[in-house]
């Protein structure tokens, strides 16, 4: 058994009756069968809904801006169906990740009752957090946004709206890969649709006026002093006009390069996180290792579910992470 410091952060109590169960409401009933886990949180509904709403304008800019008017079929419907996949992956791994129960301890259980079955042993040390009243399970810790310990917490998102602990860190992981993939995606098409047009604009440019392309710029510069418009058809670009287009295009850009980034960087920290069996709050908090050391693999197929499959990138697919140790609540 190892031996606790008595300066441990947490709060650690060597005998049950100093847990004071007494002063702890018994645990409610527990809920229903198939009753949804959700926050109530406004700034995690709010971040929520925007995600959502960054990723249908992206939907719309990509699929009526870029792949509709094109005249190339091949091109528009294989870059659709690819897009779209991933977007709708990324929308059903938010979902999983919002409305699943990341690993919450029941509310309350520090009762008599409860801590006499943990059948405690005399130097035995059991975790209690005052703020839930509940008896910490080894590695959980307090969530102040939902207002419940979580076992293995990594940390509160609010674009999620939720913990990610035990239970869904592999939902968030798929969230944050597709949304850097959907991003990467539309910033490529958005630079081919660019090249394209801009293409396309000049050889429009010398088939109208059977001009080389230095008298078609001077054409521009005469045109542009007497503020009189060049008028060639470029409905092949988009169905917008091109100062509605160009806007569009330009905030995608934005979007879909600032997602790229912030997103990759959680995906690589989170696959770090589980490599290395440390969560974000261990890593940050530099809590001395108290559990078994497993292999990479091992961590993964921890998370992701046994055996290895195209399972692990379907957000559908629930992991198979064992039953819980009984006697995780007990050092």
């Amino acid at each position: 058994m190892m031996l606790i410091p008595a300066h441990h952060f947490r709060d650690i109590e060597r005998k049950p009756e100093y847990l004071q169960p007494e002063k702890c409401i018994p645990p409610p009933h527990p809920s229903a069968v198939g009753t949804m886990w959700f926050i109530r949180d406004g700034c995690g509904i709010a971040c929520a809904i925007v995600t959502w709403f960054l990723v249908l304008y992206a939907e719309f800019v990509v699929l009526f801006v870029m792949l509709i008017p094109s005249r190339d079929y091949v091109y528009s419907v294989i870059n659709g169906i690819v897009f779209n996949l991933l977007a709708f992956l990324a929308l059903a791994s938010h979902c999983r990740a919002m409305l699943t129960d990341p690993g919450a301890v029941p509310k309350g259980n520090a009762t008599k009752e409860f801590i006499e079955s943990l059948q405690l042993k005399p130097g035995q040390v059991v975790y209690k957090c005052p703020k839930c009243c509940s008896i910490k399970p080894d590695r959980a810790h307090h969530c102040s946004v939902c207002k419940r310990c979580i076992r293995k917490m990594d940390h509160h998102c609010p674009w999620v709206n939720n913990c990610v602990g035990e239970n869904n860190q592999k939902y968030f992981v798929l969230f944050t890969m597709y949304i850097a993939l959907i991003s990467l995606h539309a910033l490529i098409m958005v630079g081919f649709h660019f090249l394209h047009c801009f293409e396309e604009d000049w050889t429009n440019l010398l088939q109208a006026f059977g001009l080389t392309r230095e008298e078609t710029a001077e054409v521009r510069i005469f045109l542009h002093e007497k503020k009189q418009p060049l008028k060639v058809s470029s409905t092949e670009c988009s169905s917008f006009s091109p100062p509605t287009t160009v806007i569009l295009l330009i905030l995608l850009c934005f979007e879909g390069l600032l997602f790229l980034i912030f997103t990759s960087v959680m995906f690589g920290t989170q696959v770090h996180s589980i490599c290395t069996d440390e969560t974000g709050i261990e890593q940050l908090k530099k809590e001395e290792r108290r559990w078994a050391k497993k292999t990479k693999w091992m961590n993964m197929k921890a998370v992701f579910g046994h055996p290895f499959s195209l399972g692990w990138a379907s957000p559908f697919a629930t992991p198979d992470q064992g039953k819980a140790d009984p006697y995780q609540y007990v050092v």
